[in-house]
């Protein structure tokens, strides 16, 4: 006896990045079109603190663009016989993409930066600091268009942690700026690109160490799958508890599926609902492929070897 859920589960999931997709569209445009202006500005000013966040900018409205792909291809293309699951995936492949391409930037910016440090350039400081405010005020619009939906999802989770620390390099641009403006001191601009790199390069690592998890199948984070097997070989009618698999199919959805051997006399229907009511209520894993055998199932070697 076997049960698996619907998709109504990861419906749910994409809810939100469908519900976002409008702020993420009006961050795509605003992101995209100040790119354009920071890159020549940094240019002109020749300054690196000013071109690292100009691509930072870039990586954002990348990253925002395959967030889009993502949740357009994932709500547009249901489930079918062949993908039984949909394109629900494509929302981790654009975080760990997002990943990359922050984790180069940030290698990209401290490399230049130390190279700059013993030999600075001559920067303008005030196209630099006019630029930097107008990025400053660019990045907090867009900041509070994706704050709401970074829980919601792994995808505009990795959107939002681009422009938070777009955001910040902004910051940093700006005082950098003014300090060169105020003192003449050159090197100012390669040490705060240093400190724009060394601010994006953990989180970039943290996000696609969240999107590895997903991909190999690894119980999610907060699942105590030893505990939960506990619990399942204590529901009542359970005599024992093997094969038990809990993963991450896409943000706001877990998956699990578990053997179950039933004691003798025991009902199986009954069984099978308190299983899957405590994936449900206590771990919420909704989606749950529950195996009920019977006592004197003979179970396989291979099965053994995954008994808790």
């Amino acid at each position: 006896m076997s049960d698996g859920h619907d998709h109504g589960s990861a419906a749910v999931a994409q809810h939100a990045g469908v519900a976002y997709k409008r702020r993420l569209l009006a961050a795509f445009g605003l992101i995209g079109g100040f790119f354009l202006i920071e890159l020549v500005g940094g240019l002109l000013a020749n300054s690196l603190a000013l071109l690292s966040d100009a691509g930072h900018m870039l990586t954002d409205v990348i990253g925002i663009g395959m967030a889009l792909a993502a949740i357009q291809a994932a709500s547009t293309h249901r489930p079918d016989r062949q993908r039984s699951f949909g394109l629900y995936r494509l929302e981790i492949l654009a975080a760990l993409a997002n990943a990359g391409l922050l984790t180069a930037l940030a290698g990209y910016v401290i490399y230049e930066s130390i190279r700059r440090l013993s030999a600075p350039p001559e920067v303008s400081g005030v196209p630099m600091l006019i630029i930097g405010v107008l990025g400053l005020l660019v990045n907090l619009v867009a900041f509070w268009l994706l704050r709401g939906g970074k829980d919601a999802s792994l995808n505009i989770q990795g959107a939002y942690l681009e422009v938070l620390a777009d955001l910040m390099a902004s910051v940093g641009v700006v005082i950098a700026a003014a300090i060169l403006q105020l003192t003449g001191f050159a090197r100012i601009d390669p040490i705060f690109a240093i400190a724009i790199g060394l601010f994006i390069l953990p989180r970039a690592l943290r996000l696609g160490g969240k999107a590895v998890r997903v991909l190999l199948q690894a119980a999610p984070a907060e699942v105590d799958v030893t505990g939960l097997a506990t619990e399942l070989a204590r529901v009542e009618g359970v005599a024992d508890v093997h094969d038990l698999h809990v993963w991450t199919l896409t943000s706001g959805m877990e998956v699990a599926s578990v053997h179950v051997r039933l004691q003798p006399r025991a009902d199986g229907h009954r069984t099978l609902d308190r299983t899957r009511q405590l994936l449900r209520d206590t771990y919420g894993i909704e989606h749950a492929t529950v195996q009920v055998e019977p006592d004197e199932h003979a179970d396989c070697d291979d099965c053994a070897k995954m008994r808790w």
